[in-house]
């Protein structure tokens, strides 16, 4: 079963977008994108608040996240957010085992 975390970064004066932008021009996404265990590790910005980013980061267990926490890639992370004087607010899900229900595929075009 996946973990998902969900992170806001927010900031101001466009600094969550800076922080995003030297997360992935300074190799760290790539990196993290590489570590074991890692599904997902991809920034997006929200519309209606232009001082946030969102980090969807998946992992597939908390062996993988744990290990992710311990990695010195952490340091630069904090650096990085302290940089940019950023505040988080996370969320953190399970992946549903059974997947996408039939009723809800009704609606999902691919």
């Amino acid at each position: 079963m996946a973990i998902v975390v969900n992170i806001y970064y927010s900031g101001i004066n466009g600094n969550a977008k800076k922080f995003a932008e030297e997360m992935i021009s300074s190799g760290v996404v790539d990196d993290i994108r590489a570590e074991d265990g890692n599904i997902r590790y991809e920034y997006f910005f929200p519309m209606a608040d232009q001082e946030t980013v969102l980090l969807i980061d998946s992992w597939e267990d908390q062996h993988a996240i744990d290990v992710h926490h311990a990695s010195p890639m952490m340091a630069k992370i904090k650096e990085l957010r302290e940089k940019y004087d950023l505040h988080m607010k996370v969320e953190r899900y399970r992946s549903d085992e059974d997947g996408i229900s039939v009723t809800d595929k009704a609606f999902i075009k691919e």
